[in-house]
């Protein structure tokens, strides 16, 4: 079990029983112990539709209680709506989710009072962890009240005053509702606003839908769907309902962060964090500060609330992956939004479908105007961790290993280590490498001037991380060989 970019992570086998109670136990304590609650606080809990998470959450719902906490079941529901009742509430939260990861994998956000957790709480309850690990844990399950209308209440009402009433009218959307915990609330929401909402692909079974880089067989759904219905455009989101997926009227999914940077618009934010990964575009394309960061919701949310600290005003943050998040309050239709500094699927979506609505042009159009460089994202699954580190150590090890590996590709011009490897070629298109925080993946990130030469430059940058892969695992053959023959 470790935290990746955003959460604890880990296989279900690991996960379930011992090893949730005993990190909810280091959870609850660190809460204790820092004054973020005291005994008889209650804390939130709730989960995605994925098999395992019930289990986990009444594992999760037991540990608080042996702790002295009152914990509160909000049942499956979207993260951002968890984070939103704890915050009303002033309450800390648990979500269970693996987010968009396969099902033979789970985790778990935690969540103060105040909002997501950060670094230094991660490295203190896996210290507290490693501590209570050497005892004795009971991981006996457990019930709680539930407050799940009141959560999803709560989180209708934010969105509901977003926009002008009706303002989606003439718009024909279709919701990809698969096994996210968000299909249900963005159907409603949408209706809301007058859209005409088509549901499809509803599943019973758990579909790990990864909205950075959707997988082929996603966009053959979408691009067939559009077709047979007619659709404008096509929304859905990840498992936990915090990372959103936006197609066009041809079934074409938009970059996460293409939709982060129409919300900014949308919201007329003055500064925007954001990390590497996103566009390089993106300073260009508004009127405001851009701070790039680390990848995960803690650094984008540090560097939100670095930048309140100073004074500023107008603070959001978004990903690559189009989860949006605000450290400020903002003015949206008839309301004002509170803050709400974690991911969000609901916001950007509402945002690049009024723009649609209000522009009256087809999404594929809009996307063009933005003029930014094409990017493309894609991912090896079920890539060693250790073959990722190795490769990595290896690149950072001299400049010539760098240009060794990229040689088939181009000259090297400049390189950023800020999270992975971002590489700016001498011809200006980029290729980033960059190990997943969360699971065993190695993924890539590029940009080019058309969207042909991006695919292209996507191939070959994932080309060249298979025949590394290859290549040592050859040789570590070859040694294991040559100290067996000796």
């Amino acid at each position: 079990m470790k935290f990746g970019t955003s959460g604890l992570r880990g296989l279900v086998s690991d996960l379930e029983g011992r090893a949730s109670s005993l990190y909810t136990q280091a959870f609850a304590r660190h809460l204790l112990e820092t004054g973020a609650a005291r005994l008889g606080d209650t804390v939130l809990v709730g989960r995605d539709f994925r098999p395992s998470s019930p289990d986990i959450a009444a594992t999760c719902i037991g540990a608080l209680s042996q702790a002295g906490l009152s914990p509160i079941d909000c049942g499956a529901i979207p993260t951002p709506a968890l984070a939103l009742y704890g915050l009303h509430l002033k309450a800390a939260s648990l979500m269970i989710t693996g987010s968009h990861i396969p099902a033979d994998r789970n985790g778990i956000k935690f969540y103060r009072p105040d909002g997501e957790i950060d670094k230094q709480d991660e490295m203190r309850i896996t210290a507290i962890a490693a501590e209570l690990d050497r005892s004795e844990i009971d991981a006996t399950r457990s019930e709680a009240p539930d407050h799940s209308v009141q959560a999803e209440t709560l989180f209708l009402a934010r969105n509901a005053a977003m926009l002008p009433q009706g303002a989606l009218a003439g718009l024909k959307v279709g919701v990809y509702q698969h096994s996210t915990v968000a299909r249900d609330l963005m159907v409603r929401v949408l209706e809301g606003y007058g859209a005409h909402v088509v549901p499809l692909g509803r599943s019973v079974d758990f579909i790990p839908v990864d909205t950075e880089a959707v997988s082929a067989e996603t966009i053959g759904l979408l691009k067939g769907w559009t077709r047979e219905h007619r659709l404008d455009a096509i929304v859905s989101a990840d498992g936990d309902g915090d990372r959103p997926l936006v197609s066009d009227e041809t079934g074409e999914p938009l970059r996460g962060d293409l939709l982060g940077l129409i919300a900014a618009k949308f919201l007329k934010a003055q500064i925007v964090v954001t990390p590497v990964t996103s566009n390089s575009g993106i300073e260009a394309a508004g009127d405001f500060e851009v701070v790039r960061t680390k990848v995960g919701s803690p650094f984008v949310i540090a560097g939100m609330l670095a930048a309140v600290e100073a004074g500023k005003t107008g603070v959001m943050g978004f990903e690559a992956n189009g989860g949006l998040l605000t450290a400020s309050p903002f003015e949206a239709g008839a309301a004002t939004l509170l803050a709400l500094p974690t991911r969000d699927s609901f916001l950007p979506v509402l945002a690049t479908l009024v723009l649609a609505a209000r522009e009256k042009k087809p999404l594929s159009q809009i996307v063009a105007g933005f003029r930014l460089p094409f990017a493309a994202a894609d991912r090896l699954e079920n890539f060693p961790v250790e073959t990722s580190a190795a490769l990595m150590s290896y690149l950072r090890q001299s400049d010539d290993n760098l240009a060794a590996f990229l040689a088939p590709i181009s000259t090297v011009a400049a390189k950023s280590e800020i999270d992975g490897l971002r590489v700016t070629l001498e011809d200006r298109r980029i290729v980033h490498f960059r190990p997943s925080g969360n699971a065993p993946e190695m993924r890539c990130y590029v940009e080019a001037g058309t969207e042909d030469e991006a695919k292209a430059l996507l191939y070959e940058g994932l080309n060249l991380i298979r025949a590394w892969a290859a290549k040592l695992e050859r040789q570590l053959d070859e040694n294991c060989r040559r100290y067996w023959n000796e």
